[in-house]
């Protein structure tokens, strides 16, 4: 195995990652109010101020949610809503009546900081679609007009549905009907005004959608050994950045150097897709979800987003510098959307209306998804072919696990295979990675196992071998007692694999070492009165090579490698 060309190889493909540092972002959360049970604005407010977010959009521009958060720090969105777009596009006078009533009254006590205007116009309005780069102009024009311009950002949030052919992400680019008349116009007047875009992105509809295509890893943001862009040669690590991505090339094809941020992302921690399937929907809309929208999954989305963002690595393979302001959508489960309580529209909530967690999180940054069993070893499939495995190997080799044990020559080279060597390779990354969860899927091509596979090769490994200078007397005590008390002797009986060579050391050292092995390798169980010692080399006795475990059944005849004379 060209084990040192394949870690050339990934160690290049992962060093953007390692030469460009983002600038840090910003975690916010989406305030949606559709429903009648919330609590009232003041309380929410000091919700938001308990859990350290200091980012909030909301959907409108009410008077009592702008007084709520007046004073606090909290940076604020507030939305023009798609019934007004098309007087705010017609009508200057309009737009400058409604930055002065709703942004201008409360600014700087309330920390307004940007206008989104509509709501994925596209697909909830489509007839205001030549409305709203007009739209959007007013409201600009009305905050130069009263001095806000540089500390209020015009935008409007699209959905990720704007975008076409977003795989690979280089190929991304806006549907023909928005590009040229809508896009382009939007995104330079963006980029002249020092804006950014906002979009909606939610990775977990992709994943619901294609699942037998897509690592479900690669969609949380946990470890996975990545999907490559074979336009590009960059390799994605998270389906949210291939996303990213697809936008940006798709921004960068029309508008070079406008930044993106996402006004909306999360992933449902329960329920069903919306009956009627909506614009983000798909072909497999009439299940219940098959454990996609889960308490484990949304809360490894949601953290490891968070911890993310706070910790600047905000960049993407195509934009390694790129900034992200993110807000998770929603601040709490909204009992008026979608066809009931088991529709996932209503069960966004990273809050319950009476304000408990839905899962646990911290816009400080530190919550992990739950590990699996301390006790838990990641193997390799072998039912998924060469390929997938080699593919693990190298993702595994090149991103922590310790592969020098699999090298020629070393301790767990032998045997030869790709299995076994994959085996070895995703097992020392899943440990290496504490356990954590993902850690040991390598799309599809691993597993976590409960009870420790003998497959696996251990490079500290040990056997315990008699010491034939002891003469044959200590030798046959010493043999006597381990068989006695716990030693597997039968491979060394008449008919055993390990009865030849038939000669008393011979037998001693596959008896103490089975004692040996399963003593679980323990201080002081290869002793025997100094008929027997621990080496660090594979025994091989005539065929027989010693068992390094003591679960291994049989013994393995093998007819090269490295192994310790006895």
């Amino acid at each position: 195995m060209a084990l040192t060309r394949i870690l050339v190889f990934v160690l290049g493909a992962a060093l953007p990652f390692l030469l460009f540092h983002a600038e840090a972002g910003q975690m916010g959360v989406s305030y949606g109010r559709v429903a009648n049970d919330l609590p009232d604005p003041a309380k929410v407010t000091q919700l938001l101020k308990d859990n350290g977010i200091t980012m909030v959009r909301i959907y409108d521009a009410k008077q009592e949610v702008l007084r709520s958060l007046a004073n606090t720090g909290i940076k604020v969105m507030v939305m023009v809503p798609n019934e007004n777009i098309a007087e705010a596009a017609r009508n200057p006078s309009y737009a400058l009546q409604w930055v002065r009533d709703r942004v201008k009254a409360y600014y700087p006590a309330t920390q307004i900081h940007g206008v989104a205007v509509g709501n994925e116009v596209f697909d909830s309005r489509p007839d205001l679609t030549r409305q709203l780069v007009p739209a959007m102009t007013n409201v600009q024009a009305a905050l130069a007009q009263l001095g806000l311009a540089d500390a209020v950002k015009v935008s409007t949030p699209i959905a990720f549905t704007a975008v076409e052919n977003t795989f690979p992400p280089s190929r991304g680019r806006f549907k023909d009907e928005i590009a040229e008349p809508v896009m382009k116009p939007m995104l330079q007047f963006l980029k002249r005004t020092g804006s950014y875009l906002t979009m909606n992105m939610y990775p977990f509809w992709a994943y619901y959608n294609q699942p037998q295509d897509i690592n479900l890893d690669y969609a949380l943001g946990n470890s996975n050994p990545g999907v490559p862009d074979d336009d590009t040669s960059l390799k994605y690590y998270n389906l949210l950045d291939a996303e990213r991505d697809a936008a940006h090339s798709a921004m960068d094809h029309l508008v070079p150097g406008v930044s993106l941020y996402l006004t909306e992302t999360n992933w449902p921690p329960r329920g069903r897709p919306h009956q009627g399937g909506g614009h983000r929907g798909g072909r497999r809309l009439e299940d219940d979800g098959d454990g996609v929208f889960t308490i484990a999954n949304a809360q490894a989305y949601v953290n490891n987003l968070i911890n993310r963002v706070l910790a600047g690595n905000t960049g993407t393979p195509l934009r390694p510098d790129a900034a992200l302001d993110v807000y998770i959508f929603a601040l709490f489960n909204e009992n008026q959307k979608g066809d009931g309580p088991d529709d996932i529209e209503q069960n966004f909530g990273l809050f319950y209306p009476n304000m408990q967690k839905v899962y646990e999180f911290d816009f400080h940054g530190g919550v992990a998804p739950p590990a699996p069993p301390a006790a838990s070893w990641c193997v390799a499939n072998a039912a998924v072919g060469d390929d997938r495995l080699q593919a693990a190997l190298d993702y595994a080799c090149g991103h922590g696990a310790d592969c020098s044990g699999i090298q020629p020559g070393a301790v767990c080279f032998e045997p030869s295979t790709l299995l076994a060597h994959a085996s070895y390779a995703v097992n020392s990354y899943y440990q290496n990675k504490g356990r954590a969860s993902g850690t040991c899927d390598f799309a599809g091509a691993a597993h976590v196992v409960l009870e420790e596979p003998a497959e696996i090769c251990d490079p500290n490994a040990s056997w315990c071998v008699a010491n034939a200078a002891v003469g044959d007397g200590r030798l046959q005590a010493a043999l006597d007692y381990a068989c006695g008390h716990g030693a597997d002797c039968g491979a060394i009986q008449p008919g055993g694999k390990c009865f030849e060579p038939n000669t008393r050391v011979a037998h001693a050292s596959y008896a103490f070492n089975s004692y040996y092995q399963r003593n679980h390798r323990a201080s002081g169980s290869c002793d025997f009165a100094g008929a027997a010692s621990v080496v660090y080399m594979a025994p091989k006795i005539g065929n027989c090579v010693l068992p390094w475990r003591a679960w291994i059944g049989e013994t393995t005849s093998m007819s090269e490698g490295s192994f310790a004379a006895i």
